[in-house]
């Protein structure tokens, strides 16, 4: 019975892999992806804010109203936009992807100030009492308007839908704290007046716009008004309208009006060379990966392959379904996890490897087998982990880090299901027939020159922790205090810049103008076709001799340049995104603690969480010192290795637990030393795979993602390291003041009955 089970579960598996395979080449076939604006360009648009009654347009006010710009692109599904002010009271809008952007420019430039009155009556021309307005309502009727008794900024949310009794859409919108008692009073004092008065009608502006005035319900009691706190806009809406008003709603409105002053395309910021270059470099990679697996694994290496090409097709096909915008930042970034994906494979590897170095001479399935359910739980930990802060970014955080979220969750989710379902498959139908006959040829019968070194090595290396913490604590104190002697460069996304634009007599080969403003001394300046042939230069804040030299830069290729704009922006990643991202990973570190709290020990957690706070700090250290820029590719890096961290430490204590129930009396230093060492072949071969993909993009790649790779790169090796120096040391420590970590929780035995025939001995 128990392998008619087994047989069914793999049956479903198959199916599963196929039908999900051909889910993959069906949306790889029909779907178009959609290019950031470092590939492909997009529309920019610049508005100016504009002095009201109520506020007056200047840099605060301007900077509140990029904010609410930022969440009105976000809820139209624009991802990687870029938004930032420029001078005093303007703001450029940068979209990639667009696919109507007239919709898109009449949904950002609406103020959207949406307000509540009560209705004082029908209307007309002369009427003109103080404190009253005469709009038309929806159907062009004109009514008088009593001061607003409530506005926008009392709703907590709106949502969008079908009208299931008058047909058409509505929009719900419920109110928070006070309003709902506001709006209580509102439609109390309308039920006042008889049913067909217009007084008993109560208006919904947006803009100076009646878009609804409902009649309150006869059911309703002069006094008392409409409970619950929500109500329903009917106004006939469309589902497109509706949907708009509801985006409109939740992101608020704007503090100011705004003005759109010009639209235009723009050309991407990155030339078709670096593109190139940065392919290329990541195919190289990904093939020295390949070749490595081979090495090691042979047959089971061939599988390995297959499974990271079946991954790569199966996580790009799920950011074509969620419409992702790909940028080249987030595509190295994908090239970099296909690399990382095969930690779970080589998890199971080694660990059959295990298996079939115990049970010698035993089953080759059996061995695969047993290897899948021994690395089952580091599997799913280090990816659930993974998960929870991916979770919480997406959900807490906004911007290019809420991006960051979506993408790193798709990763998670594909990565366990090429794991646990599609390559446990493909091992189930080759470890058969000729290969278990022969099984050297599977590649997980012998230990591996790692293995054999480990098995010679001393596991009481951990015996005095205090050491390695002295050692891993100078290097932080290092790295600290280049952060405050040298201090964070921080790139133009923090801190601003400036943008100075060029008209050319003719069309000019932006390319070579790249080039020619690197060689002046701006590699890292962007610069991009603006309309027909103008060239824009966005740099970071530059005197007036810096802008001379990238003017004669560009004139040195156009023959002519005249500068027809010339202003300084703020920063694209403002203080709320930053807040919100910074927010957001906090409580993303606090989950995983919780979680390994209780998944494993309070102790392990906090180790944890103390190498992932080393390694924060080293990379942050060591580009202080490098005078490297942190902008917005680099925080990409640094989510990253937060994540390679955190699994590296829990696929080690995943084995501390283990061993420790398997050697209760030993001490904790010398389970925590042979973990290490069971797992180093895992953290090798692993390491090796991702430094392939790191090192092609940081040597060959454009020099635009060297600094991406760099990052990595220090986080690789940083994370590995402060597994061994850092977490390992301070569980240990933990332990001695708090014994108990890492031990399973063991049930107390269940006491046998037994009957008194009244013998006695």
């Amino acid at each position: 019975m128990p392998r008619e089970t087994a047989r069914r579960g793999m049956t479903g598996r198959a199916v599963v892999s196929l039908v999900i395979l051909a889910a993959t080449v069906y949306l790889l076939l029909t779907t178009a992806p959609r290019l950031g604006l470092d590939l492909r360009g997009g529309t920019q648009i610049v508005l100016e804010t504009k002095d009201s009654p109520t506020a007056t347009a200047g840099p605060e006010t301007t900077d509140r109203t990029l904010e609410v710009l930022r969440r009105r692109v976000d809820a139209l599904g624009v991802a990687e936009p870029m938004l930032a002010r420029s001078g005093d009271n303007r703001i450029i809008v940068e979209l990639p992807g667009v696919r109507d952007p007239r919709e898109a420019v009449e949904v950002i430039g609406r103020t959207a100030q949406l307000s509540f009155h009560p209705v004082r009556g029908a209307g007309s021309a002369s009427d003109g009492a103080v404190g009253t307005r005469v709009l038309p309502d929806e159907s062009g009727q004109p009514i008088k308007l009593g001061p607003a008794a409530l506005t926008g900024e009392g709703v907590d949310e709106a949502l969008s839908s079908i009208d299931s009794q008058g047909g058409g859409w509505l929009v719900s919108v419920a109110f928070k704290g006070d309003s709902g008692r506001a709006w209580e009073r509102l439609t109390g004092q309308a039920a006042c007046s008889p049913p067909g008065d217009p007084a008993r009608r109560v208006a919904i502006a947006l803009d100076d716009k009646v878009i609804s005035s409902p009649q309150v319900s006869p059911q309703v009691a002069c006094g008392v008004g409409i409970v619950g706190g929500s109500t329903q806009i009917t106004g006939r809406f469309s589902p497109a309208e509706a949907k708009d008003l509801a985006l409109l709603i939740n992101a608020g409105a704007l503090p100011t009006p705004v003005e759109i002053i010009e639209q235009r395309t723009v050309g991407p910021t990155l030339g078709a060379a670096a593109i190139d270059a940065s392919a290329r470099a990541a195919v190289i990679g990904l093939a020295l990966t390949a070749l490595f697996l081979l090495a090691v694994y042979r047959l089971a290496g061939l599988i390995a392959v297959g499974a990271l090409v079946a991954y790569a097709a199966v996580s790009y096909a799920a950011l074509l379904a969620v419409g992702a915008t790909l940028t080249l930042p987030g595509l190295a970034g994908f090239v970099l996890a296909i690399g990382m994906a095969v930690d779970a494979t080589v998890l199971v590897f080694e660990r059959a490897r295990e298996e079939h170095a115990v049970d010698r001479g035993g089953a080759l399935p059996r061995s695969v087998s047993r290897g899948f359910s021994g690395a089952l739980s580091a599997i799913v930990d280090s990816n659930v982990t993974t998960l929870l802060a991916a979770g919480l970014l997406f959900w807490l955080a906004s911007g290019p880090v809420r991006g960051f979220g979506v993408t790193l969750s798709i990763g998670v989710v594909v990565a366990l299901f090429i794991s646990l379902v599609f390559t446990r498959v493909l091992l189930h139908l080759t470890m058969r027939g000729a290969v278990a006959r022969k099984p050297r040829l599977s590649g997980l019968t012998h230990e591996g020159r790692v293995r054999r070194w480990v098995n010679r090595r001393d596991p009481e290396f951990l015996a005095r922790p205090r050491r390695w913490l002295m050692v891993a604590g100078s290097v932080v104190i290092a790295a600290v205090t280049g952060l405050l002697v040298a201090g964070p460069n921080l790139g133009v996304e923090f801190t601003g810049g400036r943008v100075i634009e060029y008209a050319t007599s003719a069309p000019v080969d932006v390319e070579q103008v790249r080039d020619a403003v690197s060689e002046a001394g701006f590699p890292r300046a962007v610069v991009q076709l603006s309309g027909d042939k103008d060239i824009s230069v966005r740099t970071e804040p530059i005197d007036e001799a810096a802008t001379e030299r990238i003017r004669t830069a560009v004139a040195g290729v156009a023959g002519d340049a005249t500068e027809i704009r010339d202003e300084q922006i703020g920063p694209s990643l403002g203080a709320e995104l930053r807040t919100k991202a910074i927010i957001a990973l906090g409580l993303a570190v606090l989950a995983q603690l919780v979680y390994l709290a209780v998944r494993f020990d309070w102790r392990l957690g906090l180790a944890t969480v103390a190498a992932l706070a080393q390694d924060v700090l080293i990379i942050l250290g060591i580009f202080a010192w490098l005078g490297k820029s942190m902008d917005g590719v680099f925080l990409a890096a640094l989510l990253t290795v937060i994540g390679y961290s955190v699994n590296d430490s829990v696929v080690v204590f995943d084995r501390v637990r283990e061993v420790r129930g398997q050697r209760r009396k030993e001490p904790f230093a010398r389970v925590v030393g042979t973990a290490v060492l069971q797992t180093l072949p895992r953290t090798i071969n692993t390491g090796i795979g991702v430094l392939f993909v790191l090192g092609a993009l940081l040597f060959l790649g454009d020099g635009s993602l060297a600094d991406f790779a760099l990052a990595l790169l220090l986080g690789l090796v940083a994370g590995t390291v402060s597994t061994v120096a850092t977490a390992g040391p301070v569980a240990i420590l933990l332990d001695r003041r708090w014994p108990g970590a890492g031990r399973p929780v063991s049930k107390a035995p269940r006491a046998r009955k037994r009957d008194d025939n009244g013998a006695v001995v």
